[in-house]
């Protein structure tokens, strides 16, 4: 890669966009579709499906970009220290914090997860509190209406609850889980326990909550096939929308619009729980600054999410130097922190034409999962990303906001998500779960234990869905459980 191209954005015409469609399912699920077997289509890897299985490179990148993908999986991993340090090139953590290291919320570049207890028992290092709070006057909601941010930060503890601190300091406060159980009977007798949690903050350090806080837990998602997402073309993902549900099929997928900060410009949202980041880079960005305090040129604030009223915070030194650009990481880390992430190409499956499997695929379409777990698309022809162009993938999410119901409500807005809207996520790569990441939590906190559990936590959009789930024969049901697990 031309390293002086790492430096600036990528200028995206018109003419670097095919129009794309999802790809039409199949009516006849007796026989595998062509492509299936490769859910990254050319980037699909065929390494063997162990715990490294998130962490490969696309299968058709050229050996000459190995090394920069190596250079971004260094970057990735590099644990950062407090400034001023001997090691120039990796201090500027914090002040405050949520984790040291990109790979230590996203480690083997899998699915994060809830403690198994609350602080002092366990630590929260892949999840933490996000936090807001409602317009208070004409500006905010001036700022709001505009879209030039999807927020309005908590006033003394910023966007998200930050439970570590280097020396000297004390992290925000601790996040405090508790869980009640609730029992739902499948039509042939089987009991399934759903966990419900409820959040709360203890050792508040800076002192209280604004009274109108809004808090959302959100785990760490999941690295696999993001650059294929990247690559779809927008219009792809707005022909599928339908926030009126003209169709009267209970679906109203809608798409979220966010401020992107390179292009200064409204776009599609893509990436995170509810599609608040439009592209890979920004959500680099963000995670440098919010979840690590490393400023850079994109994001230059070495206070991190410091707010005005931490001012022991704000004088903490930095670790700015003219060789990373007058920041702590320099736009060539970034970029490759983003060329990294673009290419962990999804495994290929390789259990897609198994009998069962291809029985569990049928009932995942007819129970209506398919709606907005939508199967495949063709990604565009993009010039600037010659491994993602032009593939055939199959990712099984519409990148649309559904609303999915009171139980899953975080009731906290984001730029056009409402509380109780989510983003469809993708669904390639989710049966290695326990192996990558060793366990199987699901849905944006965790809650969900296994695969049944997060189906059975669908309401709103997805509550007929649930419902034919929950009606299916035994057999049925185990066949669409195996069919997840394949992909």
């Amino acid at each position: 890669m031309n390293r002086k191209s790492l430096l600036l954005p990528v200028a995206i015409t018109m003419a670097t966009i095919a129009l794309a469609t999802p790809a039409i399912a199949a009516t006849d699920y007796s026989q595998p579709e062509p492509g299936e077997a490769l859910p990254g289509g050319s980037t699909s890897h065929h390494k063997q499906l162990n715990i490294n299985a998130f962490s490969q490179s696309s299968a058709n990148m050229s050996f000459e970009k190995e090394l920069d993908f190596k250079l971004g999986n260094g970057i990735f991993k590099k644990i950062w220290v407090p400034a001023p340090s001997s090691t120039t090139a990796s201090d500027g953590l914090g002040p405050l914090y949520n984790a040291r290291a990109c790979q230590r919320c996203h480690l083997k570049d899998g699915r994060g997860h809830p403690p198994e207890a609350n602080w002092p028992e366990d630590n929260a290092v892949s999840m933490f509190l996000r936090l807001s709070i409602p317009p208070q006057n004409d500006l905010q909601r001036q700022q709001l209406e505009s879209g030039k941010i999807g927020v309005i930060p908590e006033p003394t503890y910023g966007g998200q609850l930050q439970d570590l601190a280097i020396s000297g300091l004390a992290g925000e406060g601790r996040m405090v889980i508790n869980y009640r159980e609730s029992i739902v009977t499948l039509a042939d007798g089987v009991k399934v326990s759903l966990r419900h949690p409820t959040y709360s903050i203890a050792e508040l350090n800076y002192g209280p909550l604004h009274p109108q806080t809004m808090v959302s837990p959100r785990v760490a998602p999941p690295m696999v096939g993001l650059g294929l997402l990247e690559a779809l073309p927008a219009t792809a993902i707005e022909a599928l929308a339908d926030p009126e549900d003209r169709d009267n099929d209970g679906i109203s997928g809608r798409t979220n619009r966010v401020w992107n900060s390179f292009s200064q410009q409204q776009d599609l949202g893509r990436f995170g729980w509810k599609a608040g980041n439009p592209t890979l880079i920004q959500q680099a960005v963000g995670a440098f600054n919010g979840d690590m305090g490393v400023s850079t040129p994109f994001a230059p604030a070495a206070s991190g999410d410091c707010t005005a009223q931490q001012t022991d915070c704000l004088r903490q030194p930095d670790g700015n130097t003219e060789q990373q650009d007058n920041a702590e990481a320099s736009a060539e880390m970034v970029r490759l922190v983003e060329f990294y992430s673009r290419n962990l190409a999804p495994p290929a499956r390789p259990d897609f034409d198994k009998p069962e499997v291809l029985k569990g695929k049928a009932v995942f379409h007819q129970s209506g999962c398919a709606a907005c777990h939508q199967p495949s698309f063709t990604t565009a022809s993009r010039r600037d990303m010659p491994e993602q162009s032009d593939q055939l993938i199959w990712p099984y999410s519409d990148l649309l906001l559904h609303d999915m119901g009171e139980a899953l409500a975080d009731n906290r807005p984001e730029f056009l998500a409402s509380g109780s809207e989510w983003r469809t996520p993708p669904l390639w790569g989710i049966g290695l779960t326990k192996t990558v990441s060793g366990h199987t939590y699901f849905l944006h906190d965790g809650r969900a234990r296994n695969l049944l559990e997060a189906v059975l936590w669908h309401g709103g959009e997805g509550s007929v869905s649930r419902d034919r789930v929950i009606n299916l024969p035994t057999a049925d049901r185990q066949a669409l459980m195996t069919f997840l697990e394949s992909l």
